[in-house]
């Protein structure tokens, strides 16, 4: 019984590994993440290609990734804008004045003559090009009422990373979340440094003034233009006066009217106009009947 058992055991221990293994190498390892070259606009990358086999005799090729494969360099000869502002050294390219159009993925593709024919190797790189904010555009309206929400908008399109926005008043920079308190009893607003925005909950005449943003990321920052902003009070005397002005001149009105037609101005009207179209309508004396009727004749 021994005997027999050990075969058995031994057999078990091996579909085991075997089970272990297989399971190591399919789950165990993951596949290489893409290698990432960061640089600042207009400073110069290298793009290094990493195969495992390079000869002489290798034939090397590199194309930008993206909706439409594009050659970089082909048949030994850089390609496109590239001629004149990159470099090869070995594998490897260096680009010159690296511009935000250059960002994306990058493929190096490397075929060597091998004994079971052609060995392809290839390497991936992504190019990444971190860019200064532009001038932001601001919006800032020119005149609001008194205990409206008005909000600003601030938005840069070109900055990489995206940057965060700053606004200022006056030259002061308000913080990143204002509340009524001791110090600023008289304002509420909220700044939203991601998105850009400047909100009013309920504006107030003391927020007049001139506003502008600043856009800020780790290369660089740029602001807009100041305008200015004048919060009116709303003079509700006076819109109540006026109203009631309307309605008391709308009420003589009616009542004018309302007097006229039972005074019979209008039924007057309309018979003065009957009795004048009659008195107007042409007669016909009998000598000019006798002349019609000769003429007939």
């Amino acid at each position: 019984m021994a005997r027999t058992g050990r075969p058995r055991l031994r057999l078990l221990l091996l579909r085991y590994l075997v089970v272990a293994l297989g399971y190591h190498k399919a789950y165990g390892s993951s596949a290489p993440k893409d290698r990432v070259v960061t640089v600042t606009e207009y400073q110069d990358a290298i793009l290094t290609c990493k195969t495992p086999k390079q000869t002489p005799s290798s034939r090397l090729e590199w194309k930008k990734l993206g909706d439409d494969v594009s050659f970089v360099y082909y048949q030994q000869a850089l390609k496109g804008d590239f001629k004149d502002r990159a470099e090869m050294r070995n594998f490897n390219i260096r680009i010159k004045n690296v511009t935000r159009n250059d960002a994306g993925k990058y493929r190096c593709e490397v075929s060597a003559p091998s004994e079971q024919g052609q060995n392809l190797e290839e390497d991936t790189v992504i190019l990444e090009v971190l860019v200064a904010p532009a001038v932001p555009s601001c919006e800032v309206p020119t005149s609001a009422l008194s205990g409206t929400v008005v909000e600003l908008r601030c938005q840069d399109e070109e900055g990489n990373p995206a940057p965060e926005y700053t606004w200022f008043k006056d030259g002061v920079r308000l913080l990143g979340d204002a509340k009524p308190g001791l110090h600023n009893s008289n304002i509420s607003y909220t700044v939203n440094t991601k998105s850009g925005t400047l909100q009013f909950n309920t504006v107030s005449k003391k927020d007049s003034g001139e506003y502008y943003c600043e856009a800020r990321n780790s290369i660089g920052h740029r602001r807009c233009p100041g305008k200015r902003m004048q919060v009116e009070t709303v003079n509700v005397s006076g819109i109540i006066a006026a109203v009631v002005g309307v309605a008391f001149a709308i009420s003589l009105c009616g009542l004018g009217v309302c007097y006229a037609q039972r005074k019979g101005y209008f039924s007057k009207k309309n018979s003065f106009q009957k009795n004048s179209s009659a008195a107007q309508a042409p007669t016909m004396s009998e000598n000019d009947f006798k002349h019609t009727k000769s003429f007939i004749i």
